[in-house]
């Protein structure tokens, strides 16, 4: 990707998107890397490395915040305290930084306890800046620095909020100098603000200039295009053989009641339901060019070949009768059409039906920016439409292609099988092809959870004992059907027990995690082996189980590996009550398993030591080896 963008003169990249999902409502879900922020720092991390070893310039967002509005709304304020910010919300865009060398930052639109990230020097100067060592530039997100006068109301006009973005520590405005223009230079020149701002922005903003050589003499935006711009085909067969790569080893098998997956011997009659089924529109995220700039003129298409579903099934099982039937909109409340979806579902041996959401910008869409929810309930009248066909004798396997998760539990046990597509990108309906047929065994877990039901948020698996789902203390509860990291395969795993290298360790000590993982089923396979740890007294409330680090392996049928996890000490550090990170004494129980429900095997660990406080060089990622 970063190769194509140089190719063609582009300079930086206002990506990745590094908010730890807090609530399944927001429309930006689909953006994100997922609700863990080691999973999301670690994704993250190689995604900056990647970019920026192209040339181009890597931007985190939002820094921070913008996942934890209140009601999930794209615009609005956030309430969490420095505390869980820190802790849950910083993780990513540290990593990134720090291990990634990011080069740019934007800043998120909320206000954190009322004052606005644009015009807060301690998120900008002293988090950023004195905590990360962050270099580069800052630069806004589209009108942020207007929202400090016309939305958030701290600034009395332009000029005043253009003055409060500089001293917070926002160097460059986007899209257009409306803050940072000829009345903040006025109000230099008469004295009224400190010069030592604009210089410090402007400083930062050339050296990035200079890095790319957009100052050297001979420059013209023309001498960086080295394609052809003609010819030039950024859906070269290279790079869709990635594309199909990524969404093979994204696609997440939920459930196979019976094994009924893969299925070998070709039905006769397949019919695919469901206004995702036979749109390859359907796996193309919010801000894609597709449905960012292409949706602007209607009927110009996707401008690439996706092939749907339905096309992708009747490739995979050529001689079978493949058929398709909307059923009724994604969006749109429209039940005319679920008879003769239910009618079709009948006739045919097998009924894959496709349920999910189209994305767009500012309510064009179901998911994406600016299309947020009230609460996890399928869009339109899909779950009429899934619940009519469920009701058929005909075997029936769900895909969801959608950019979060949504309320499944009056759907998953009455179907054969169900699989979760989070916009798999242009080759994602052969992937899930290839899953059903069984051309490759399935790999994807989870990185957010699938809700029961339709209330409950905003929650995810980082919750605290008290918050804990399944109490039965309120029927707004927040039970997950299928949790963090879960996802099957067409195989099966053996684990050995967990060893530690000590059953002690300081509170400034490390110490190695190890198992041995055997493919004992008939085929090959991939397991994501995933440890987390617990610790059952702390200062303030902590999750009663993180993620500490994965590995991802294949294995032959009776193939064994080892998997070491090297561990510091400060990998269970946290915010403590007095909000300063630290590694206190106590127990943590270290608990290996295939998701974060299904644990293997569980060792306690003894800290020892004093009460230590952790610096912000700490340690950030678990390594792995296999061997």
């Amino acid at each position: 990707m970063g190769r194509d963008m140089k190719s063609v003169g582009v300079h930086q990249g206002l990506s990745p998107v590094l908010d730890t999902v807090r609530d399944y409502r927001w429309g930006r879900v689909e953006e994100t890397m997922g609700e863990d922020p080691y999973l999301s720092a670690v994704a993250g991390t190689a995604y900056v490395k990647g970019l920026q070893s192209a040339g181009i310039i890597a931007t985190l967002k939002h820094f921070f915040g913008h996942s934890s509005s209140r009601a999930a709304r794209n615009h609005g304020p956030v309430s969490m305290g420095w505390r869980e910010m820190y802790d849950f919300m910083l993780p990513p865009f540290e990593m990134a930084i720090r291990e990634g060398g990011v080069k740019s930052v934007m800043n998120s639109y909320t206000d954190v306890d009322g004052l606005p990230c644009a015009a807060d020097p301690k998120i900008f100067t002293t988090i950023l800046r004195d905590e990360l060592n962050f270099d580069g530039t800052v630069v806004s997100d589209y009108w942020a620095i207007s929202f400090l006068e016309v939305m958030h109301r701290v600034a009395e006009d332009e000029v005043q909020a253009g003055a409060l973005a500089l001293i917070a520590g926002i160097d460059v405005e986007l899209p257009a100098t409306r803050c940072f223009s000829d009345g903040l230079v006025a109000l230099i020149r008469a004295g009224k603000f400190d010069e030592k701002f604009l210089d410090r922005a402007l400083i930062r903003h050339l050296n990035h200039k200079l890095e790319l050589g957009l100052l050297d003499a001979d420059w013209t935006p023309e001498r960086d295009v080295t394609a052809d711009l003609s010819t030039v085909n950024f859906d070269s067969a290279a790079n869709r053989a990635v594309a199909l790569e990524a969404a093979r080893e994204s696609v997440i098998l939920l459930s196979n009641k019976d094994s009924f997956l893969p299925i070998t011997n070709t039905p006769k009659n397949i019919v695919v339901v469901g206004p995702c089924g036979d749109d390859g529109g359907a796996f193309l995220g919010c801000y894609s060019f597709a449905n960012h700039v292409m949706a602007m003129t209607p009927g110009s298409g996707l401008g690439i070949e996706v092939p749907s579903i339905k096309s992708a099934i009747a490739t995979a099982f050529k001689g079978a009768d493949v058929s398709s039937v909307v059923g009724c909109p994604v969006k749109d409340f429209d039940t005319s059409g679920i008879p003769a979806a239910r009618a079709a579902v009948d006739k045919a041996d097998l009924a894959i039906v496709v349920v999910g959401d189209r994305a767009g910008l500012f309510g064009r869409g179901t998911s994406g920016e600016g299309n947020d929810v009230a609460d996890l309930t399928l869009p339109g009248a899909q779950g009429q439409l899934l619940d009519a066909c469920l009701n058929s004798g005909t075997p029936v396997i769900i895909v969801s292609v959608s950019g979060r998760p949504y309320a499944m539990g009056d759907y998953a046990d009455r179907a054969k099988a169900m699989i979760q597509a989070f916009m798999p990108g242009e080759e994602g309906g052969t992937a899930i092809a290839e899953v059903i047929n069984g051309t490759i065994s399935p790999s994807g877990r989870l990185p957010v959870e699938i809700p029961s039901n339709v209330s409950g948020q905003p929650s995810t698996y980082l919750h605290p004992k008290y918050g804990q789902p399944g109490l039965n203390i309120s029927p707004v509860d927040s039970i997950p059907l299928f949790t963090f990291g879960h996802g099957l395969t067409y195989t099966t795993f053996k684990y050995s027990d967990l060893t530690l290298s000590s059953n002690e360790i300081s509170t400034d000590g490390k110490l190695t995690a190890s198992c041995s993982i055997t493919n004992s089923g008939s085929r090959e396979g991939t397991e994501v082996v995933q440890l987390y740890f617990e610790d059952p007294v702390a200062e303030v409330a902590r999750p009663i189980i993180t993620l500490l680090g994965f590995a991802r392996i294949t294995l032959a049928p009776g193939e064994t590996k080892k998997i070491t996890f090297d561990i510091h000490s400060d990998r269970f550090a946290y915010m403590g009550a007095d909000v300063v990170r630290i590694m206190d004494a106590g127990e943590i129980v270290l608990k290996l398993g295939s998701s974060s429900s299904d644990i293997k095997s569980s060792k306690s660990l003894k800290i020892t030591g004093s009460k230590r406080v952790v610096p912000h060089d700490r340690v950030l990622r678990t390594p792995v080896s296999i061997g």
